[in-house]
């Protein structure tokens, strides 16, 4: 049986699970129109990841995706952490602010959590996904046996040997072009950048899980392109935050809808880990900086707290607007009605 059979999904469409846009209103929709909506939880504790699932178990019965964060444990490094604070106070300063004491660990990896693990069993998503790195054995045996089925991003052929012996049911095919953090497990090694076209036809010929393109996919034609390579489906990210239910800002909508759509960028700087994002007043800065950036997450404490900073003095280009390079093809409409535009432009028939 298929994977997408195993689900009962109707379309090879994953709405990606980009924490601080995605929500369950989104997830709902998207779910409800046919395709596999999804919710990030890794920003959150345990708690919030429960609330966000039973809500979404009270607004549908179809399948949804559940994705956390499996990052490596951050190394504190106080002099980093001083130096990097000390490279953006005049930025705060500007903004009528000091920067933080010090910088926290805001985002706990999926393999530090076991309250996490215990919220995953009981609630069991039918759908558990996975970036940055991999689950323990022990917490990939729990969750197969909750009944879950397990998704982790690759952004290598070797990447997704790993997930294929950890057990991976399916394997996202990150290309360089996506939006958001790259899943490199190790954001110190060597990134080979693969492109969604290459990496999706590597994988499909060289492992034996299902395979999942995701990177710069927009509409329906890029769909069936990554249909057409080999992959059972395809996750967009970008594409969705331009709708109403994303839970992106007035300030990140209105960059998504100029000139900036058209020069995204990968820094450092936001959070710690390489990600691609709109050029904005962050990006400027980083690139002005020549200071060692702290581990992901703690970085991104200070990337918030400036962002804050901005915002309370009437500056909007300091927050962390993900996006991929197909950011101009994007479509500002409900999440089910981009998810039917979707497949009217896969030409599928009946379409």
């Amino acid at each position: 049986m298929s994977f997408f059979n195993r689900l009962s999904l109707d379309l090879p469409i994953i709405q990606a699970p980009m924490a601080g846009v995605s929500t369950p209103a989104m997830a709902v929709a998207v779910s409800n129109a046919g395709a596999l909506g999804s919710i990030a939880v890794g920003a959150t504790d345990a708690a919030g990841a429960d609330a966000l699932i039973r809500e979404l178990e009270s607004l549908t019965d179809r399948p949804f995706n559940v994705n956390l964060f499996v990052h490596a444990t951050p190394q504190a490094d106080a002099r980093v952490e001083a130096d990097w604070l000390d490279a953006l106070a005049p930025t705060f300063r500007t903004f009528g602010a000091n920067p933080p004491d010090g910088l926290q660990t805001i985002y706990r990896s999926f393999n530090d959590d076991d309250a996490m693990l215990r919220v995953l069993v009981e609630r069991a998503p039918r759908v558990v996904s996975f970036h940055f790195g991999l689950p323990d054995p022990a917490r990939v045996r729990a969750l197969k046996g909750a009944g879950c089925l397990l998704i982790a991003s690759a952004t290598s052929p070797e990447e997704a040997r790993l997930c294929v012996e950890a057990g991976m049911d399916a394997v996202v095919a990150q290309g360089y072009e996506a939006g958001g953090h790259r899943g490199v497990f190790d954001p110190d090694g060597d990134d080979a950048q693969l492109g969604t076209l290459a990496l999706t036809r590597l994988l499909v010929r060289s492992i034996d899980v299902p395979v999942v393109a995701a990177g710069g996919i927009m509409d329906g034609q890029g769909v069936r392109a990554a249909l057409d390579l080999g992959a059972v489906a395809a996750q967009l990210g970008t594409a969705f935050i331009a709708c109403p239910e994303s839970a992106a800002d007035a300030a990140y909508r209105a960059a998504l809808d100029s000139g900036a759509a058209h020069h995204t960028t990968i820094t450092r700087a936001i959070s710690g880990r390489p990600a691609r994002c709109l050029r904005n007043r962050f990006t400027e800065l980083a690139e002005s900086l020549d200071t060692p950036i702290p581990a992901y997450p703690i970085a991104y404490d200070a990337g918030k707290a400036l962002n804050a900073a901005a915002k309370a003095a009437g500056e909007t280009g300091f927050g962390a607007q993900w996006a991929g390079q197909g950011a101009p093809l994007a479509r500002p409409m409900p999440a089910a009605e981009l998810v039917a535009t979707l497949v009217r432009g896969m030409g599928l028939p009946n379409s």
